[in-house]
């Protein structure tokens, strides 16, 4: 490595003769050299250091050893470096100014380049080791006015070490290496397509989409879709602490006075509370319309004077007692009294049964009204 009395002209270079440095000691180096403030590498020195030769403002110029003090380099470097300022302003000329052949073709065939597509093709040449697009080509694509470039600050030019005549070529390499966001950060290689020093190496600012009608209601869109989400969710899970109840029919109910009924089954009640109201000449009784089998409804058949269950075939009588089929024991019969009004009040809760081959509670009060 260079003693200390030649940092300020090689920074942490080594010194002649040198052998290849690669991508990731070049980078380094231009790091050091901006954090120091000394002037950064050219695309031709760093060409040079990835060769092995000596750099053009080093001493000889064609591989003779740089001087180790600092006197004796800032002395070597006048002679080294007396060619390059005639070609410093062209150079710096052709990275502000001047338009390519192939750029000039694309221009005059009138299509205005997006800021993605300038990315995409500083990325391609780039890749193919291709002169990136300078200031000006940028311009010419994108289809903006020129803009006069600003004169240099007589202190930024009195800045400027006696001993560095090249130092302007690698002031304009440099400048047209950095992005147009500003970030004075070159990086050596091609970054990876999709980080956020990619499109600033390629000399296009990493901005987002633009702010347009289309942009805006599509962004509207998926906030919405967000909002509706996130509420239908809000609601299933509110939805959770709240009771599930189940309301079923009453069981106590009144179906009219007893005058209102005559001989035989009546089924007016038989959708509503699943009854039949039957009367006899000596009494009136509330038939509950399940079959004793497997609890079907069965259905009164008016022509045969019975009830029939349509499930398996089970056969009632008028007063429902069974007399065919699987079913064990007659229907239920429910409870009924007169209520203070006079209406008769019936409760489902409360059945009497037969069960088979035991006594029947169809006389027990409460199973039946006299007539």
């Amino acid at each position: 490595m260079a003693d200390e009395s030649a940092k300020g002209v090689l920074g942490h270079l080594p010194q002649l003769p040198r052998k290849e440095l690669n991508n990731s000691v070049i980078a380094m180096e231009q790091a050091y050299r901006q954090r120091k403030g000394l002037p950064l590498l050219s695309d031709a020195d760093i060409e040079d250091l990835k060769a092995g030769r000596p750099m053009s403002w080093e001493a000889g110029g064609s591989g003779a050893p740089a001087a180790t003090s600092t006197a004796s380099a800032t002395l070597a470097a006048p002679a080294a470096v007396a060619a390059p300022p005639a070609a410093a302003p062209a150079a710096a000329a052709g990275s502000n100014g001047n338009i390519s052949k192939e750029v000039a073709e694309w221009v005059a065939a009138g299509k205005k380049w997006s800021k993605s597509a300038i990315a995409a093709e500083q990325a391609r040449r780039g890749r193919k080791s291709l002169p990136p697009l300078n200031d000006a080509e940028i311009t010419a694509l994108l289809g903006e006015p020129a803009e006069a470039a600003p004169a240099a600050p007589p202190a930024a030019a009195a800045a400027v070490p006696a001993a560095r005549p090249a130092a302007p070529a690698v002031a304009a390499s440099a400048a047209a290496s950095v992005a147009r966001a500003g970030t004075p950060t070159r990086y050596v290689g091609t970054p990876a397509v999709g980080t956020s020093k990619a499109a600033a190496a390629g000399g296009v600012a990493a901005v987002g989409p633009e702010d347009n009608e289309v942009n805006q209601a599509r962004r509207r869109m998926v906030w919405a879709s967000v909002g509706a989400f996130l509420t239908a969710w809000f609601l299933a899970f509110f939805r959770f602490f709240l009771p599930r109840t189940l309301f079923e029919p009453a069981t106590t109910f009144k179906i009219g006075y007893a005058s209102d009924y005559g001989l035989g089954v009546d089924t007016k009640w038989q959708q509503k509370y699943r009854i039949w109201v039957d009367r006899t000449p000596d009494r009136l009784f509330v038939i509950y319309a399940r079959c004793t089998h497997l609890g079907c409804t069965p259905d009164w058949k008016p022509s045969e004077n019975k009830f029939k269950c349509p499930c398996h075939g089970s056969g009632y009588d008028s007063e429902g007692i069974n007399f065919e089929g699987p079913a064990p024991r007659p229907m239920d019969r429910a409870h009924i009294e007169i209520a203070s009004d006079g209406q008769i009040l019936v409760d489902v809760s409360h059945l009497y049964q037969w069960p088979k081959g035991q006594p029947s509670q169809f006389n027990d009060p409460g199973a039946f009204l006299s007539a």
